[in-house]
């Protein structure tokens, strides 16, 4: 068994992970945004300001120590030994460490004189007009000239668009902006800090639900409510859609998630791995539509849209 002085542990725990990664493994390191970064091994893996966080995993530190012992399953000795001896035999290299990237330029379409046919289209698949005023003054939803799609906004923290979903109104055409970043998908945050976050898969079923939650006569401001741009099946356990990682690391006062996510194989698979990945730090609360296929299907049949259009289909 190897043995390290606590010269060398102090040495050790001297060393940041970004610093860490950008003078000795910089190809392991990416560029998020603006001061975070992720591993490549682990693109839930965040660093920012001086610390690292593992949001599917739900651990962190601030070390490269840390990261070691918990991430990379060194022993302490080992951890230590392999620090100290990189720092001993591999200079820092001013090249390595990577420049950042800038963020995706998002190409706008032309924006319609009005927001009329969106409208229209949103209130006939049931969306109350109080939520859509709301959308419409803080500049989330919008209505493009061409073929007079609906288009929902995301904004970064400095108040920046950077994610735009595109939904037709005619038809069954989605879409999204070309440049849009899927770390800020369309969110509504609670006007004042709020520890429940609702997620969803589209913009339409996180609007349903705030229908819903009016209809109700509660109020549907109160915690945060976000879309995760859509979900995927894959063969990994534990994976958490990158729109959440962000807000969970911009937003540290959640506690507690729960998913509105479709009543399919799609849906049923991405909540089993955001509860995978996120049950040992947080509280996640699967609690997907009650009926129908999304949170707007069962919307319009609380509303008796769906069976109307069943009886004008005959």
């Amino acid at each position: 068994m190897g043995y390290v002085t606590p010269e060398q542990i102090t040495q050790a725990k001297e060393l940041d992970l970004l610093t860490y990664l950008q003078r000795y493994d910089p190809h392991e390191l990416v560029h998020v945004s603006g001061s975070t970064y992720c591993t490549r091994e682990h693109d839930s893996l965040k660093i920012s300001n001086g610390k690292w966080n593992w949001f599917s995993r739900g651990i962190g530190g601030k070390t490269a120590l840390d990261y070691l012992i918990k991430v990379q399953g060194f022993s302490f000795t080992q951890a230590v030994e392999t620090l100290v001896g990189r720092a001993a035999v591999l200079p820092p290299v001013s090249h390595a460490v990577p420049k950042p990237a800038p963020p995706r330029k998002l190409l706008m379409p032309e924006l319609n004189s009005n927001n009329d046919v969106v409208l229209n289209y949103l209130m006939g698949r049931g969306i109350h007009p109080v939520v859509l005023d709301y959308c419409l003054e803080h500049k989330l939803l919008f209505e493009t000239k061409q073929y007079h799609n609906a288009l929902f906004a995301g904004y970064d923290r400095e108040g920046k668009m950077r994610y735009a979903a595109l939904r037709g109104t005619l038809g069954d055409f989605k879409g999204e902006v070309t440049g849009s970043d899927k770390h800020y998908s369309f969110s509504i945050s609670a006007p004042q800090e709020s520890g429940r976050l609702h997620l969803f898969e589209s913009a339409i079923d996180l609007l349903s639900y705030a229908t819903l939650t009016l209809g109700r006569g509660w109020d549907w401001q109160k915690d945060s409510l976000l879309s995760l741009a859509g979900v995927y099946q894959t063969k990994r356990e534990n994976v958490v859609p990158i729109a959440l990682s962000r807000y969970l690391q911009e937003h540290p006062n959640i506690h507690t998630l729960q998913l509105h996510l479709d009543n399919d194989e799609v849906g049923r698979g991405a909540a089993a791995g955001i509860m995978g990945g996120l049950q040992d730090r947080y509280k996640v609360l699967d609690q997907p539509p009650t009926s129908g296929k999304d949170v707007n299907e069962l919307l319009q049949r609380k509303l008796g849209l769906i069976q109307r259009k069943e009886e004008w289909s005959r």
